[in-house]
């Protein structure tokens, strides 16, 4: 997994495009970018693609629903399930428990739909509220469901009354540097995938790239688009480069040679236990 794209859930014509877009996973909306009058039609929209998709080549599909204090989070989950959606992306997530919930939920509806509890998996935005943000360790144990932990720096914004998330030079301030990295640090203690935030401006390829580039290099695994045309962008920059392929792979290989060295010598460089872990978890991103 290394791009996801967010597709209206009410747009049957940019539903369709998003499956030939190359993402990953296609995140169909029924939060943000559907209004409320539309949030009915959404959902029924949502649920015929979801049915008309099956069988088809296509990414993973995920449904946003609304979050779990909206009001509104049954009545997506109602309309969806039946159809049997690959997974549920959940927004404003204020902690594990909130994902603990959710799958309490899923519980009930898989049930109903006669398929195997927990086979419909969760992704968790998690700092949108203040109180998510600073929750960020509360996600090992929530649920075996939980595939991935992302963060946003939009809500979080609204939250807390920031005029601006970026500084004059395009960079994160503080206080999203912060949401940034604890995703990456709640991702890595729940072990689970960790996903960088979307990137606003899809017309600046150079601002995106640059960020992917940063992100890819601070431990995200993925990253979420707003359009298709940031897919291909993202998918080079989190797909590893044959050359750290086969550098992993050396490592690898030398410590099976050796397997009670510690520290072992490759190219003049010195590499240890946690080098092994990298290699071993960049060669499963390659494989996948």
């Amino acid at each position: 997994m290394r791009s996801l794209l967010f597709v209206p859930g009410d747009s049957e014509k940019k539903l369709e495009k998003g499956l030939t877009s190359g993402a990953d996973v296609l995140l169909i909306d029924l939060e943000d970018s559907v209004s409320v009058e539309r949030k009915q039609a959404a959902r029924e929209i949502a649920a015929e693609f979801l049915t008309a998709s099956r069988g088809r080549p296509s990414p993973r599909l995920f449904v946003r629903i609304n979050d779990l204090a909206s009001g509104l989070a049954d009545d997506d989950l109602a309309a969806i399930m039946p159809s049997l959606p690959f997974g549920i992306l959940l927004p404003k997530s204020n902690s594990g428990k909130d994902v603990t919930r959710l799958s309490a939920k899923l519980n009930v509806h898989e049930a109903r739909a006669g398929v195997e509890e927990g086979s419909t998996q969760i992704i968790a935005i998690i700092t949108e509220t203040a109180i998510g943000t600073l929750s960020a360790a509360s996600y090992p144990g929530a649920s075996t469901r939980l595939i991935g932990l992302s963060w946003g720096a939009e809500d979080l914004s609204a939250a807390i009354g920031t005029r601006i998330a970026r500084d004059e030079s395009g960079r994160y301030t503080d206080i999203f540097r912060l949401a940034r990295a604890v995703t990456i640090l709640g991702a890595s203690a729940a072990d689970v995938a960790s996903i960088d935030t979307v990137y606003i401006n899809y017309r600046d390829d150079e601002g995106l790239t640059r960020e992917c580039t940063e992100a890819e290099r601070d431990g995200f695994t993925a990253k979420l688009a707003i359009h298709p045309a940031q897919v291909p962008i993202i998918n080079h920059a989190f797909t590893p480069s044959p050359e750290s392929v086969a550098h992993a792979r050396r490592i690898i290989d030398a410590f099976a040679a050796d397997p009670v060295a510690g520290v072992i010598g490759i190219d003049g460089e010195m590499v240890d236990r946690p080098h092994l872990r990298r290699a071993e978890r960049l060669i499963a991103r390659s494989t996948r």
